[in-house]
């Protein structure tokens, strides 16, 4: 997966973008008004979180999902978690920063 991501460090946030992605769906992951429709709570990554957001990727194709504050501690910890939910939902990480990702079935 190496070279499919450009990473951009701002103050403590790291901004992950996929290299791999048409841009009207890079604008999209990137609006505000993309909802988020799946939170990690403090159980972390269960089971029931990929199959949600397999789920959710079937029927929406781009899917918002946030890490709950402090879950997460820091930025390899985050990486390492959304590129597992992407490797396990058959998707690919679009966009990510701080606890939030977008994801996208291709």
């Amino acid at each position: 997966m190496e070279g499919l991501l450009v990473e951009a460090r701002l103050l403590t946030e790291v901004i992950r973008i996929s290299r791999n992605v048409p841009k009207g769906i890079l604008k999209q992951a990137k609006a505000s008004s993309l909802p988020v429709t799946i939170r990690i709570g403090k159980g972390g990554v269960t089971e029931q979180v990929v199959v949600e957001l397999r789920e959710q990727l079937g029927k929406r194709g781009l899917v918002k999902l946030k890490a709950n504050r402090g879950l997460l501690s820091n930025s390899e910890e985050r990486s390492a978690c959304f590129d597992s939910l992407a490797q396990d939902s058959d998707s690919v990480l679009v966009h990510s920063i701080g606890n939030v990702a977008v994801f996208w079935l291709s």
